[in-house]
């Protein structure tokens, strides 16, 4: 008997055709509130070709669109490798045996876990703005860099813990039994096969953190949203500004999910995830 008919009965034939109808009926309700939402941007001429025909223009791409691209690409590469060196760094903490280590490491962990990204943000582009550590035109990107690091290095480090508490605990016994150290054995044969598991959970955060770069139009960062706003606003075409701004990010977290994928798959088929 398989796990699927013990943990629930096969749907029969009324039931199969129940979930038919069923989808029938929703698909239809949702191609009817796509079809009224745009016979209500069309009746407000928001789909006009005078709305849309500044993106055929190469400024507006190579002044404004590339360049928040860049940035945005740049702030969450910089901030993917910064949050996997702080996840290894307080992950390893969390896992030390000496109470200290694991105290301090526990109360950061949860604390930037608990704080929200947009609200470090802010205090961070308050407090660099005004403190003269950096030029005050640079704060927004360093702000959303180290916000986006604390708290997604914070989500590694606990992916890290997790990740190497579900390991057999062969292979502890393996490392010490070699020679190594606690230290020695999560650092060359724990850790690497818990990341080397959890690749595709990793993958799925640097996805988190491609999104969470928009919060920086809060705080004037010149990424692709706040630039996108700009075509809006000088253009008077914000919605349509918005839909390319959403569009690229689409396009983007799409490619990540579709390695998140390939990677997870290419593990199971290993046996390895």
């Amino acid at each position: 008997m398989s796990t699927q008919s013990v943990l629930f009965d096969a749907p029969g034939p009324k039931a199969k055709r129940r979930i038919l109808l069923l989808n029938i009926v929703g698909a239809l309700i949702f191609l009817g509130l796509i079809a009224y939402l745009i016979y209500g941007l069309y009746g407000a001429g928001q789909l006009t070709p005078e709305k849309w025909n500044v993106f055929a223009t190469g400024s507006v791409w190579t002044n404004f669109i590339l360049p928040g691209l860049i940035k945005t690409l740049q702030s969450a590469a910089i901030s993917i490798v910064t949050s996997l060196i702080f996840g290894f760094i307080f992950g390893m903490g969390r896992l030390s045996h000496n109470k200290f280590l694991n105290w301090i490491s526990t109360i950061v962990v949860e604390f930037f876990r608990a704080v929200p990204v947009l609200l470090m943000m802010l205090f961070l582009w308050i407090m660099l703005a005004n403190s003269g550590w950096v030029q005050p035109a640079d704060s927004p990107f360093f702000a959303v860099v180290i916000g986006l690091t604390l708290y997604n290095g914070s989500v590694v480090a606990e992916l890290i813990r997790s990740g190497v508490h579900g390991l057999p605990k062969g292979q502890r016994e393996a490392g010490i039994a070699i020679g190594l150290t606690r230290t020695q054995s999560l650092s060359f044969i724990e850790i690497p096969q818990a990341l080397t598991a959890m690749l595709p959970a990793l993958i799925s955060q640097f996805i988190v953190i491609l999104k969470d770069s928009a919060l920086g139009y809060i705080i004037n960062f010149n990424e692709l949203l706040f630039m996108s706003k700009l075509v809006g606003t000088g253009n008077s075409n914000t919605f349509q500004s918005l839909v390319i701004a959403a569009a690229i990010f689409i396009i983007l977290n799409f490619a990540l999910s579709k390695l998140a994928s390939y990677v997870s798959g290419r593990l199971s088929s290993r046996g390895i995830a």
